[in-house]
């Protein structure tokens, strides 16, 4: 059976992430964090760039947007160190607009560029764009998951919790893997249907919340405080990493 899970996301479908913004400008980085917030994104901030590298090593980062000019550790040499460890994007803010900046910042391994003052919503869609691409390319490898009791494994299909085998169906499966592959971040109702199922979604459909709500019943998963699966109210669903 063809795995769909693998396939590249399509421009309409919501991502969600980890963004880290350094930046030294309140005013800018809290510009971004509403914009950014408001489409289900969970912002780290940092004011300098070498906070913003001692956040990297402690938590998961799923793209980076770094001023050029900040103090201590620039963009550029942040930018540089970031490509020495990790393959997430990064895309650069600065307030010049020479082309030689553009250049320099690219060849430090930077994957997109933005001038100040900036439109928002440029950067958000500058956000997902990079995000899809990196997605499409870099998937997760896991084959086997362990959370807190919770073990599946996708290449046996073997679902057990707390050492009790969880009798799924295909579908209820590839959404508890799905879910679980991407940990830590909030998969909507759309992304998972056309993930899951390979067909366009419809704002009426209720198929994703009633699988969600069948597997919930067969991991006798509290409805209002549930150890895994976690509703997140107007947007989706998500297991806490």
């Amino acid at each position: 059976m063809e795995d769909k899970r693998r396939k590249p996301v399509e421009a309409s479908l919501p991502i969600s992430g980890r963004i880290l913004i350094a930046e030294d400008e309140t005013e800018v980085a809290d510009l971004l964090e509403l914009y950014l917030s408001k489409e289900g994104y969970h912002v780290i901030k940092c004011p300098d760039g070498l906070s913003a590298w001692e956040q990297m090593e402690k938590e998961e980062v799923d793209l980076a947007i770094l001023d050029v000019m900040m103090p201590g550790l620039d963009g550029f040499a942040l930018c540089r160190k970031i490509r020495e460890r990790y393959l997430f994007p990064v895309i650069m803010l600065t307030a010049k607009v020479e082309d030689v900046d553009k250049i320099s910042g690219l060849m430090q391994g930077a994957d997109d560029y933005i001038t100040k003052p900036f439109n928002p919503l440029e950067v958000i869609a500058r956000v997902k764009s990079q995000l899809r691409r990196y997605r499409a390319y870099n998937p997760r490898q896991e084959e086997e998951l362990d959370l807190r009791g919770l073990s599946i494994s996708r290449s046996t299909h073997l679902c057990m919790l707390y050492g009790r085998k969880l009798e799924l169906t295909p579908r209820e499966f590839d959404i508890l893997w799905y879910l679980c592959e991407n940990r830590g971040r909030v998969v909507s109702s759309e992304e998972l249907f056309e993930t899951v199922w390979g067909e366009k979604y419809l704002d009426s459909n209720n198929t994703v919340m009633n699988h969600i709500g069948k597997l919930r019943e067969k991991m006798q998963e509290s409805y209002k405080n549930p150890r895994f699966i976690k509703t997140v109210w107007g947007i989706g669903y998500t297991v806490e990493a």
